[in-house]
């Protein structure tokens, strides 16, 4: 029998970051997946400036970046009835309209899920991680202490049982796990289904190389989307599939892919080589709970989100990282179990608001007659992304009466339960302190009490304290992060604001104590 800290089913967006950056902290982590490697299909992508933070955390920024060049000019999306057909609407032309400065430091990304994942897999692996492809499991079981499971080559058949801590579940919305567990799901299930294709192509000047180039297509023969990829001559297109009126894949063999491309791209000589086809279905589910017992949901697992606004894969590696710095944490000593509940009471509340917006968005780019009767109203996305707070029992809420769920990031609050503001520094901004440990902002005081609980406690907790530990030229620090002299600001690993002690308290060490106990749940 193998033992473990965590196992980790599923090698996608999701699976890939929870391993990653739980092999970063040092957790003994155990990833598996059916398929025989990474994905081939770019679906999911674009990073926004949040996931940008995250893969700085984990020091791959400049590689997701450096393998996809269409983000130096940002997004188009247009609906239309084929790339040179009529153009019904155009919704985004440049993401530097948009500046967001006062929120982030971290760029827009626009790389694909087929260039993304070899990153990740190749982090995770350097720190430590082992990753094996063609290998399911066929079966798991829960007690108080841990999770035993029966893995299966899909190469040898040879079986192995593992003994695990804790198990991610990032096997996808159509995973076994979920179900084994008897964990349901709510929202209008399915919404469509489609034919994707991945073909290879010389479309000329019918799509922008430098930028990502999304097409939603109303075209009097079928509705789908085409977009460029990271891979110079390499596009995706998807079309509507009907299982409802009998159709299946067997329905769309290549002399018709063939003839739906040339329609899409108005281009009827075209000659496409098509390099990968699969069907897929656009849903809307959430799971009813993200946990049960020692085992956790992530990604697709956790939501199934239509891709109209890119917030899914996302989302997903937001799960990935969420449950990792947890996990680490509790594995570790640093925190009790009972920071594992702040993993759902975090991150539910967050693919609700992202899979509203994303049926709104796709409402409005797509399925005009969707009927959204009952469904949540969309929310600002630049919000969602960057302006999303949490409330859990690992933030400690300064007014019970402050239910504010989004923020303008660019105009911060310093909240507890919102993204620590970011303040320029003159060798970067304050957020080149987060990410690996927590850290303690202060406007002064407030060190004879960290050095104190650090004594006592063992927990690796950094103190940056304004004007002695980093800059603040812009003179913005105390307005941002809404302190006076004397006051202290507590952020989590995620960057995630904790607690707030706006003008300070009269005994530092026992207010820390007491509130890294209550955070930790320790």
């Amino acid at each position: 029998m193998e033992n473990v800290d965590v196992l980790v089913v599923g090698a996608g967006l999701g699976g890939l970051s929870a391993s990653m950056f739980l092999a970063l902290e040092g957790v003994q982590v155990l990833t598996v997946d059916r398929h025989p490697g990474t994905a081939l299909h770019p679906r999911a992508s674009g990073q926004t400036p949040r996931t940008m933070e995250l893969y700085r955390f984990a020091g791959i920024e400049h590689e997701v970046l450096g393998v996809s060049k269409r983000a130096s000019q940002g997004l188009k999306i247009t609906v239309a009835a084929s790339l040179g057909g009529p153009v019904f609407h155009r919704l985004v032309e440049d993401l530097g309209e948009v500046d967001l400065s006062a929120a982030t430091a971290a760029p827009w990304g626009m790389a694909g899920q087929d260039v993304v994942e070899p990153i990740l897999l190749a982090r995770a692996r350097a720190a430590g991680a082992d990753v094996r492809f063609s290998t399911e499991m066929v079966s798991f079981e829960q007690d108080a202490d841990g999770v035993t499971a029966v893995l299966r080559s899909r190469d040898s058949g040879a079986e192995t049982t593992v003994r695990a801590s804790y198990l991610v579940a990032a096997d996808g919305g159509r995973g076994r796990i979920r179900e084994t567990l008897g964990i349901g799901t709510t929202g209008i299930g399915a919404i469509a289904h489609s034919i994707g294709v991945v073909f290879d192509a010389d479309l000329g000047d019918r799509l922008e190389r430098d930028v990502t180039d999304l097409y939603y297509l109303q075209n009097p023969e079928f509705t789908g989307a085409l977009t460029n990829s990271d891979t110079p001559g390499r596009y995706v297109c998807a079309v509507d599939l009907h299982p409802e009126r009998g159709e299946t894949a067997a329905d769309f063999p290549e002399e018709r892919l063939v003839h739906l491309i040339r329609l899409a791209t108005d281009l009827p000589d075209l000659q496409p080589k098509i390099q990968w086809t699969g069907v897929w279905e656009m849903a809307a589910r959430i799971a009813e709970r993200f946990s049960a017992g020692r085992v956790f949901l992530v990604g697709d697992a956790a939501k199934v989100t239509p891709p109209t606004g890119g917030m899914g894969g996302n989302t997903a590696v937001g799960d990935g990282h969420d449950i990792a710095w947890k996990l680490a944490a509790v594995i570790r000593g640093d925190a009790g179990p009972g920071l594992l509940d702040s993993y759902d009471a975090e991150r539910r509340p967050i693919a609700e608001m992202v899979v509203g917006t994303s049926l709104h968005n796709a409402k409005e780019r797509m399925f005009p007659e969707l009927d959204l009767t009952g469904a949540p109203e969309p929310v600002d996305q630049t919000a969602l992304t960057l302006g999303f707070r949490y409330r859990s029992g690992a933030v400690l809420v300064e007014d019970a009466g402050d239910t504010d769920r989004l923020e303008n990031p660019v105009e911060p609050s310093g909240r507890p339960g919102f993204r620590a503001p970011t303040v320029p520094t003159t060798t970067g901004s304050t957020w080149d302190f987060l990410g690996h440990r927590w850290v303690l902002f202060t406007t002064g005081g407030w060190r004879d009490a960290v050095d104190a609980v650090r004594a006592e406690t063992g927990l690796d907790l950094d103190h940056r304290e304004a004007g002695r530990d980093f800059d603040d030229p812009q003179g913005v620090f105390g307005t941002r992060f809404g302190l006076r002299d004397g006051g202290a600001s507590l952020v989590r690993p995620d960057g995630i604001v904790a607690w707030r002690s706006a003008g300070g308290t009269a005994d530092p060490a026992a207010t820390l104590r007491d509130v890294l106990a209550r955070v930790l749940s320790r």
